[in-house]
């Protein structure tokens, strides 16, 4: 089975699209087979992170923003892909360090995340996008 997931963002951060692909899955009829979730975009990433405290998003955020600033940043002056303005270059350094696809377990029906686990598309860059996720489930 596959369909994908359209999630819209308002700039860099972690959003959480684990209900949908909950109930997607909950509505296949599979019981036990590897889902794998791939992101269309290359300034974007997927990630499983925990999903109880908002601040774990927040650190995040700011941690690869710093990891990684914006072209203008005296530091970065040595990009040369800046078409699309500061954030670009940068935001395809991020995905490239980040993972752009996921393989989670389903088991019973469900997914096979730990209790504080939840699926995260990490936008990386400053505009609002709508992103594309693909997902197949087999098994």
């Amino acid at each position: 089975m596959q369909t994908s997931f359209t999630i819209e963002t308002r700039g860099p951060g972690l959003y959480e699209f684990t209900r949908d692909v909950n109930r997607w899955v909950g509505g296949s009829g599979a019981s036990d087979g590897l889902l794998t979730l791939f992101i269309r975009h290359t300034s974007a990433s997927l990630l499983i992170q925990e999903n109880a405290d908002p601040e774990v998003r927040t650190d995040l955020t700011e941690f690869f923003h710093r990891l990684v600033p914006p072209s203008s940043d005296p530091s970065m002056r040595y990009l040369t892909h800046t078409y699309e303005g500061p954030d670009d270059m940068p935001a395809h350094i991020k995905a490239a360090l980040l993972p752009v696809s996921l393989s989670i377990p389903i088991n019973g029906g469900k997914l096979g995340l730990g209790t504080w686990q939840g699926i995260y598309l990490f936008e990386h860059r400053n505009a609002p996008h709508w992103r594309e996720v693909l997902a197949h489930l087999g098994g």
